[in-house]
């Protein structure tokens, strides 16, 4: 069985390379981590904001994927500029990414309610392989594993986001950049660290009752060399305290659902939890995906024009 479950590993991790396509982690509670894909999001939310996130993927299942997630963005005293920096870290296998990028918006009113904002995301990122791993004895002289090293990749990205309070619109292209893994040599099999990816993100908030409302909303990921990703969730959030609801991403590879739970523990801060079941073939391998997001935001009332629901 730990042979099987490594081999599973190692097909995952071939398919990245051979797709030629380092993607971004995705998560369930994605609607809430805008910042990671987005850089015109920053400052958006009108207050200065940080989001935490932890995600262990496939559990029960050796290598599956880990990822820790940080940003932080607010908007300056000219309140059309927004800034922020995100960090994550992802690991898959032997694979170890973290990406750590700022970002710069500049928002344009449109109409007494409408906003629409562009921004710029610019930074690095970090690819290694455990050492463990290179120094293996069956791998230790393959020459499809020689020259790695950690590296330090530069980056930018650029997004539009189109928002009110009940409604938004956001596309994006978070890492423009090809990275070439080769530096020159053809020895190896794939070409790219990183390859361009285009999100379109959107989502409505419905009034159903003084007490109770709706918010649908979905991310739409395409990346050269990989399957299109498709997410989709609904959440009903009562009293203006607890959301819960459900989604469902639509992929070749690794399609699942899940179910979703947020509480606003105070004006300032808010919880998070996600549980995602994966079902493709990794189903019999894996107990699920957990998801912990906390949120903490600073509110200044004369800011606030009104309720931020994402």
């Amino acid at each position: 069985m730990k042979l099987l479950k490594f081999n599973i590993i190692i097909f995952i991790l071939a398919n990245c390379w051979i797709g030629m396509a380092q993607q971004l982690p995705q998560f369930t509670q994605y609607m809430y981590n805008t910042i990671s894909i987005n850089p015109a999001y920053a400052g958006s939310r009108e207050t200065f904001s940080a989001v935490g996130l932890h995600r262990s993927q496939w559990l029960g299942l050796e290598g599956g994927p880990t990822t820790q997630t940080l940003s932080v963005h607010t908007p300056l005293r000219n309140d059309r500029i927004g800034i922020g920096l995100s960090f994550i870290n992802d690991e898959l296998g032997y694979e170890n990414f973290s990406y750590l990028y700022g970002d710069f918006s500049y928002t344009l009113p449109v109409g007494q309610k409408h906003k629409l904002a562009f921004g710029i995301k610019g930074g690095f990122t970090q690819y290694s392989l455990d050492q463990s791993f290179l120094n293996d004895p069956s791998i230790a002289n393959d020459d499809f594993f020689k020259g790695f090293a950690n590296r330090w990749s530069p980056n930018i990205g650029l997004g539009v986001f189109y928002h009110t309070n009940k409604w938004y619109l956001g596309l994006s292209a978070p890492r423009i950049l090809n990275t070439d893994y080769n530096n020159g040599s053809d020895m190896l099999d794939y070409e790219a660290l990183e390859r361009i990816s285009y999100y379109f993100t959107g989502g409505y908030v419905f009034d159903l009752s003084e007490t109770t409302k709706l918010k649908p909303s979905v991310l739409l990921k395409a990346t050269n060399g990989a399957p299109l990703s498709f997410d989709i969730s609904a959440n009903f959030l009562f009293n203006e305290t607890f959301w819960i609801g459900a989604g469902y991403r639509i992929n070749e590879n690794a399609a699942a659902i899940g179910g979703i739970a947020d509480f606003q523990i105070s004006k300032q801060m808010r919880i998070g939890y996600a549980y995602e079941y994966p079902i493709s073939d990794l189903r019999p391998y894996t107990s699920g995906t957990h998801e912990v997001l906390l949120m903490f935001e600073v509110f200044k009332s004369r800011r606030i024009k009104s309720p931020r629901y994402f």
